[in-house]
């Protein structure tokens, strides 16, 4: 006699699924585009995402304050810099190797190629409060041409 299997149908159920509140909010570029752009980069390049992301942890704050990354190919890592400074990082060039090979945890970094370009740094806080309380010359025209050279005058004071 033939044994029959009993087959259980199985019910899924299926519960609706609630969306998380959306925010309207004013957001940065920045933070719309990391989350977006963070895993792309690590899948394709992750020593070169991490080197670009973590260079001033990466390289120190001497190294950082001086040089900015540009580009990291092939193994040459290009590093921005004003001349006098690419000069005197040539010199260092063996130690930036071996500190950035140490932080990254194996060797990436084989040449370093410098460009001279001065580097774009994120203000620090006391930038910000050298640039608030820098004070106009004293005889500006009142309205918007008084205003506008009060902010060329702050520009001015606060990059040199």
């Amino acid at each position: 006699m033939p044994v029959e299997k009993k087959r259980r149908s199985a019910q899924v159920q299926v519960l609706p699924v609630q969306e998380a509140p959306r925010n309207y909010s004013a957001r940065g570029i920045a933070a719309v585009l990391a989350p977006i752009t963070r895993p792309a980069f690590r899948r394709r390049a992750p020593a070169a995402a991490q080197l670009m992301a973590d260079w001033p942890q990466l390289a120190g704050p001497e190294l950082a304050a001086r040089s900015a990354p540009i580009k990291f190919a092939g193994g040459t890592l290009t590093l921005g810099c004003t001349g006098p400074t690419a000069m005197e990082l040539q010199l260092l060039e063996p130690q930036i190797i071996a500190r950035l090979n140490l932080a990254l945890g194996h060797a990436m970094v084989e040449r370093v190629r410098f460009v001279q370009q001065s580097p774009r740094l994120p203000a620090t806080p006391q930038a910000r409060a050298i640039r608030r309380d820098t004070k106009p010359p004293p005889g500006l025209p009142d309205g918007e041409l008084g205003a506008a050279l009060a902010r060329l005058y702050q520009g001015i004071k606060t990059r040199g």
